[in-house]
């Protein structure tokens, strides 16, 4: 297990990280009360703004890009895990000055899920706003089918040039062709030698011997593009500037800007080493180097290994390149009244009150024997033991998540999970079925972020939102429920049977459910249940077309999908409430 400098309560660490940077660097950044999100005291006036984010484990990304000269704010999701809608909404709201905001991460499903819903809600409050996502690592898909790839260093010269187009005063749509035009320049590639270990995590994100190292690997543990034996520093420098050099069409005289990015754990003196090697070969081909930098300027926790980016510069880029910029992180040129005067406001936060723990929750039944309804009272004890029941399977998640993703599912569900039931616990007395799971579900979508946070939060929100009140319900009334869940998340996330999903558990519970929906209401949670498990299990012949596993293709063969398995759990844990066997068994 990785030792990590953490508090008791780990499921805080994000916004207590957060805090303490505000705290250190008061004069120039304050946090968003309740949000973990940080703004620049000195941010623009009558410009448009600029708002970076994603999840959390990469800093300085994002935080330490938000200063003059680059992003006015940063909303920052839970570790690994897109922030959510509302985070993002309100985020925009604190910079917004009528110009429009530009929104600039990383692409991946999470976050590009999440991003569009925060910015229908800022359409619908008056916020005007586009977005750029990053997708630099050039080994992480083919070119035909670019916007399948990554964010990861690029990131920050994507961040430079927005800052600079937008102190210049440019329109939005201004901003967004010259940022979109830097990405388009822009392309990494990334060098992997020892895992990281996400905070509440024992495992880490992936194995790799002590002689191994892997080319192409992502930020977050995805699959590269080769494991090989580990060697000297020219080797491996030759052979990511090779790839990178045919991937952009490298010809002598062009001018580019280069970044050697450690992930977390390689020093400086290596560091150093790698841009050694690579600048000497930059100019044996003729390369005019406008600007580099050395540094960890995009991590994943203690990671090892380093990346490599290189931007194809012109005289446009440029200018917007070398405008002046300050952050605690990042600076260029010089910078003055970079730093608003520093004003105590009520928005500062200077400790994170440890929440209650609802370990021991006594879940309670209308009845003994098998329910044959749904009262109010019985969906909120039913979804605080289904609840549990996740929270307890965290580990087994991890595991799951671990072998084709980044390994934080089980904790993201874990989290999302613990804030629904302390919103359920609060719920007593409410007598309104939908209201229960409409709250449990939004509770969901607000904390998890990610993309399981769109979607396991749809998972009850969308079900129940704009129903009419009732106080029971009966099996046809939760199976159509459950059919309106599904047919929303597959409008919102686009997946179908066969993407190796979390659709692939739910669609065929959901069809079981319509079945049985004239059965009694543990017959017909005994169907669904058994689809969920056979769509879990089926999940093991598919190749992923959704989330990080896709990368991997073929090599996903063989693992069943977490999202999936999370959707047999709570269906399982729904038929023991109703059918009054509850346990504490887990899988494992």
């Amino acid at each position: 297990m990785a030792k990590q400098f953490l508090n008791k309560d780990i499921e805080n660490c994000v916004e207590q990280s957060l805090i303490g940077y505000t705290l250190a660097h008061r004069d120039m950044l304050w946090k968003i009360k309740d949000f973990n999100a940080i703004v620049y005291r000195g941010h623009r006036k009558n410009k448009v703004a600029i708002v970076i984010g994603g999840g959390s484990g990469h800093e300085p990304l994002f935080p330490g890009y938000v200063g003059a000269g680059l992003a006015d704010a940063a909303c920052c999701g839970n570790i690994c895990a897109s922030p959510n809608p509302n985070l993002i909404y309100e985020t925009a709201k604190a910079v917004d000055q009528g110009k429009g905001v530009l929104f600039i991460y990383g692409c991946y499903a999470g976050d590009n899920l999440n991003f569009d819903m925060g910015e229908e809600i800022c359409r619908k409050n008056g916020i005007q706003t586009a977005h750029v996502r990053v997708w630099d690592d050039c080994t992480s898909a083919p070119r035909e089918r670019i916007g399948d790839r990554r964010g990861i260093a690029g990131d920050v010269f994507t961040f430079k040039v927005a800052g600079g187009a937008a102190d210049a005063g440019l329109s939005l749509e201004e901003v967004l062709r010259i940022t979109e035009k830097a990405r388009d320049h822009i392309n990494s590639i990334g060098v992997a030698t020892y895992p990281a270990t996400l905070p509440g995590n024992t495992e880490p994100t992936f194995t790799m011997a002590e002689d191994e190292m892997e080319y192409g690997m992502g930020l977050h543990g995805e699959p590269g593009i080769e494991r090989t034996k580990f060697t000297t520093a020219d080797v491996i420098v030759d052979r990511m500037y090779s790839e990178l050099k045919k991937e952009m069409d490298l010809k002598p005289d062009e001018e580019i800007s280069v970044m050697v990015n450690g992930l977390g754990s390689t020093s400086m003196l290596e560091q150093n080493i790698v841009y050694y090697n690579l600048h000497r070969r930059l100019e044996e081909d003729g390369l005019k180097i406008h600007d580099a930098e050395i540094g960890s300027y995009c991590t994943c926790m203690a990671m090892g290994g380093f990346s490599i980016t290189i931007m194809r510069m012109d005289e446009e880029l440029k200018r917007y390149f070398d405008m002046p910029c300050y952050t605690p992180f990042f600076a260029k040129g010089s910078v003055s009244n970079a730093v608003a005067c520093f004003v105590d406001t009520e928005e500062e936060e200077e400790e994170v009150s440890e929440e209650t723990s609802e370990e021991n929750v006594k879940i309670e039944r209308s009845a003994p024997g098998i329910l044959s309804k749904l009262s109010a009272e019985d969906a909120r004890n039913m979804l605080m033991y289904v609840a549990g029941k996740i929270i307890s399977s965290k580990p087994y998640l991890t595991k799951i998540d671990s072998a084709i993703g980044d390994g934080d599912h089980g904790i993201g569900m874990a989290g999302g999970m613990q804030k629904a039931r302390r919103k359920l616990l609060a719920m007593k007395g409410e007598t309104n079925v939908y209201k229960i799971f409409e709250e449990a579900g939004e509770q969901m979508l607000m904390s998890m972020g990610g993309a399981s946070g769109v979607i396991f939060g749809s998972l009850f929100l969308a079900g129940a939102d704009g129903m009419a009140p009732q106080t029971e319900l009966q099996p046809a009334d939760f199976a159509d429920m459950e059919q309106k869940s599904l047919e929303a998340i597959q409008k919102r996330g686009g997946a179908q049977v066969g993407d190796k999903t979390m659709v692939d558990a739910l669609a065929p519970a959901v069809g079981a459910m319509n079945a049985h929906r004239n059965d009694s209401f543990v017959d017909m949670l005994r169907a669904g249940e058994e689809g969920a498990r056979q769509g879990m299990e089926n999940t093991k012949n598919y190749i992923a077309k959704f989330g990080r596993a896709k990368s991997l293709m073929e090599r996903a063969i063989g693992h069943q999908d977490a999202g999936a398995t999370s959707v047999y759990i709570i269906f399982r844990s729904m038929r023991e409430y109703i059918e009054n066997t509850m346990n504490e068994e887990v899988l494992a």
